[in-house]
């Protein structure tokens, strides 16, 4: 006895769960979404926020395409978010910094730089080495330390409030006539005759002819039992938030920005610790000196909240997106840049999943560019 039917259903109700289900609703198709409760790891509410572009695809060319092509439709879709649930998800888009405090992350960002032209070949890659006259002429309301060389620039670059975001999808999801299961935690997907059936820890069944997997570190287990491989990886971010001030970072300077409600979100770490999401004191002490030797004037604002939180590492930290060969109609998504391609996500993976139908170049997500390769993660 199944509680509930549905042309497709999505498992996961994050940054990517979130996205595909909203696009999938907005397509026309009888959607169900099933989360899990407040305490699983949620990714998608420790998420810095950025729409990124510079340094995505380093190694993967159509991950940088793939950015690329969500940063131009991301006004759009924040548009139409907020048309049509009265949320604003505070994107703005007006480039980006990485900012360099020593010659050898001068040296690092310009040797970027020059691989992404280089394999870019034909094509574009909108990114360059800005002097520090040029960092104060763009930020002029804040006083910068002498460690601060350089930066590197993308006017593609732009950021989000993550929370807001998410809530919109979720909100225009529902009103388009999505349904959303929360405390749902699958453990299994059998099959139903000519569909499948979804069975939760709670012992509810589901059913439908399609699925999405998209629950996030959830993917590689409920992925092995339809025939799908999924390499990824947690890794730790911490980030420190400061109260509220007037704005003065008119633009996110890659670890550093300011949210729309004014305050100043400070990261990010990449720790290697597995499943611990906590925040520790070394790492925390470590990215505030590092923001006091950037911004020396906020060495005396506070610190009001702190955590970590997991990203989805796929070996070469790009996306993976597959369909089941031995049960097709079960598809697996997954990457660690929800927010930067919410947009694409809810345009294109509906296409996918409903008709098949996917972008010049999609195959090269696959996970089948994993074998006989390293899997080791280069920068972006």
């Amino acid at each position: 006895m199944f509680m509930d039917t549905a042309d497709v259903i999505v498992i996961g109700g994050g940054m990517v769960g979130g996205a595909i289900a909203y696009g999938l609703t907005r397509a026309g198709a009888n959607t169900l979404m099933l989360d899990e409760g407040d305490d699983a790891l949620r990714t998608a509410r420790g998420n810095f926020g950025l729409v990124w572009v510079q340094t995505k695809g380093r190694g993967l060319q159509r991950y940088q395409d793939w950015s690329r092509e969500s940063s131009e439709i991301w006004t759009e879709f924040s548009d139409d978010l907020q048309e049509s649930t009265g949320v604003n998800t505070g994107y703005e888009k007006p480039g980006g910094l990485t900012l360099c405090t020593s010659d050898e992350e001068v040296r690092a960002s310009e040797e970027i730089i020059a691989a992404m032209k280089a394999q870019a070949g034909n094509g574009q890659y909108d990114s360059w080495m800005i002097d520090r006259q040029e960092i104060e002429a763009l930020v002029p309301d804040v006083r910068f330390g002498p460690d601060v060389l350089a930066a590197s620039f993308c006017p593609h670059d732009g950021h989000a409030n993550p929370l807001k975001l998410l809530r919109a999808m979720h909100a225009g999801f529902q009103k388009a006539g999505g349904r959303y299961q929360p405390n749902a935690s699958v453990v299994d997907i059998v099959r139903d005759g000519e569909d499948y059936a979804v069975v939760t820890a709670e012992g509810a069944r589901y059913g439908a002819a399609k699925i999405v997997i998209a629950c996030g570190h959830g993917i590689p287990e409920l992925a092995a039992k339809v025939g799908l491989h999924c390499p990824t990886r947690p890794q730790r971010g911490q980030i420190l938030v400061t109260e509220r001030l007037q704005p003065m970072l008119p633009l996110p300077m890659g670890s550093i920005r300011q949210t729309d409600e004014g305050s100043i979100m400070l990261g990010v770490s990449h720790e290697e610790v597995g499943f611990d999401d906590r925040n520790t004191g070394d790492v925390s002490g470590a990215i505030a000196a590092r923001a006091a030797r950037i911004l020396p004037d906020f060495a005396n604002v506070n610190i009001v909240r702190s955590w970590g939180a997991l990203r989805i590492m796929p070996p070469d930290g790009c996306p993976i997106y597959d369909e089941s060969e031995t049960w097709p109609g079960i598809f697996m998504t997954t990457n660690h840049s929800g927010v930067t391609l919410a947009s694409v996500h809810a345009k294109h993976i509906p296409n996918w999943v409903l008709r098949g139908e996917t972008p010049v170049g999609f195959q090269d997500f696959s996970v089948k560019r994993f074998k006989g390769t390293p899997h080791a993660a280069p920068p972006g």
